[in-house]
């Protein structure tokens, strides 16, 4: 009898930090290795060395390459961790934008921490920096999608393709004959620029990612709201501003407003890009076409449409355009980037509206503004809130209750044990019940830094 030991190193009760260290007989093994963002008691988590012998870990598998699966990897290696890194070409590609950006903003944020003393460290050190992020890179190996590949004599894997941001996977890992499957972030059925995901056909454990179990997102127009709030933003000469996500949001943001004005409705407003992230991600895109549906001739014309910001020196004269004017800045849930600037000039002017597109995790400053804040603070002062605010759930790149269950189907054994992962406590619980109800699999919810142990 094997024996596998699970420890539960984020995303468990929460949405953000997946790490899900496996210790088996013969090496060890991470899948997703990132960082938490949201509410301060989580974010405090990422300063906090694990719980492990990073030293021991032998392989770090990545589901996609958002930060709250990729953005602890650096810190890993000043850890100890030698081993592989193993992903999928789209998904290394988007884990280095992302880990590379991330380094940029952790080093200018020290900085003006310390040049104005909002911070109580003395002084404030970035979390990681450019160096961390390189030594990072020089560990990354790609694999192919579907093709099963060998780690020791008795355990092997492969990635499955799952829609949700380009080169996103879910893994399924045979470890001494066992199936477990890890969802990473499921795709939508239905998606302006993916494909929908494959399906698992046998899991003995299932990993399941639980954002949306508790919500089907709503039937929304989303052409005619965007047509809507443009008109709005020219009528009353003010300025809309969408934080939005670098990867895959932003894109399918682009071509939403790429082909409402080849249909003539919307005018041509002035619509600008500033995300240096988002801009290398495009790179992707470009480079991966088996990954999404969109031609090189649109994917070419999509891009000439579009006012795409380089320099910071740049985002203050489109700041300073008196123009009504679309702006599209990272970061999705305004906890850091480009977006800041622009909202610490504008979300005090009632000309001015302010899109959430997607998800807005406890404790961000995006889930601030959607339960209606009278004020939010940006760069350490306090701004008050007169902007109108809308939200749009429909382009959440995340699968709801129902397309989650969807996923389900193709399963053909009941699991052993359904661990329920990323998501909120509510989520958890509303999706626990659910698939007991429906499914009546055994379910399971952990907790943060839970080991299971597992007889196989």
């Amino acid at each position: 009898m094997n024996k596998v030991k699970i420890h539960f190193l984020g995303a468990s009760g929460t949405v953000t930090g997946s790490k899900f260290y496996l210790e088996t007989p013969d090496l060890n093994i991470m899948v997703d290795c990132g960082m938490f963002q949201g509410q301060k008691e989580l974010r405090e988590l990422n300063w906090q060395p694990l719980s492990i012998d990073v030293s021991k870990v032998d392989y770090v598998l990545l589901t996609h390459g958002h930060l709250d699966h990729t953005g602890y990897l650096p810190r890993l290696v000043k850890e100890g961790f030698k081993g592989e890194i193993v992903g999928t070409s789209p998904t290394l590609s988007i884990a280095a934008i992302i880990m590379r950006d991330s380094a940029k903003i952790h080093i200018e944020e020290a900085k003006k921490a310390n040049e104005e003393g909002y911070s109580k460290h003395r002084p404030a050190l970035p979390y990681y920096d450019e160096k961390d992020v390189e030594k990072t890179v020089g560990l990354f190996k790609h694999a192919e999608k579907d093709e099963w590949l060998s780690l020791s004599e008795n355990i092997r894997f492969r990635f499955k393709y799952n829609g949700h941001i380009i080169g996103a996977t879910f893994i399924e890992l045979n470890i001494f004959g066992k199936i477990f499957v890890f969802s990473g972030d499921i795709g939508r059925s239905e998606d302006l620029l993916l494909y929908p995901p494959d399906r698992p056909e046998w899991a003995d454990y299932l990993f399941l990612e639980s954002t949306y179990g508790n919500k089907l997102h709503p039937e929304e127009n989303v052409g005619a709201i965007l047509s809507n709030l443009i008109s709005k933003t020219i009528n009353e000469r003010g300025n809309l501003i969408i934080p939005s996500f670098a990867v895959e949001r932003l894109q399918s943001l682009m071509y939403l407003l790429w082909k409402l004005f080849k249909e003539n409705k919307i005018p041509n407003i002035p619509i600008f890009i500033d995300s240096p992230m988002g801009n290398n991600v495009l790179s992707v895109f470009e480079s991966h076409p088996q990954w999404h549906k969109l031609s090189s001739k649109e994917y070419n014309a999509m891009c000439e449409h579009f006012n795409i910001i380089t320099s910071y020196g740049d985002t203050w004269k489109t700041i300073d355009d008196p123009r009504p004017k679309v702006v599209i800045a990272g970061s999705g849930m305004v906890t850091g980037g480009r977006v800041l600037t622009y909202l610490k000039q504008m979300v005090d002017k009632s000309s001015t509206t302010v899109l959430l597109v997607g998800y807005q995790a406890e404790g961000t400053r995006g889930r601030q503004l959607l339960e209606g804040a009278h004020e939010i603070k940006l760069f350490g002062t306090y701004k008050p809130v007169r902007a109108t605010v809308h939200h749009l759930e429909s382009l959440s790149a995340h699968a709801d209750q129902g397309e989650l269950l969807l996923w389900l189907k193709e399963v053909k054994n009941i699991p052993e044990k359904t661990f329920l992962i990323h998501g909120e406590p509510t989520a958890l619980n509303t999706f626990r019940v659910k698939i007991k109800d429906t499914l009546g699999w055994q379910v399971y919810v952990p907790h943060l830094q839970e080991v299971i142990e597992l007889s196989i």
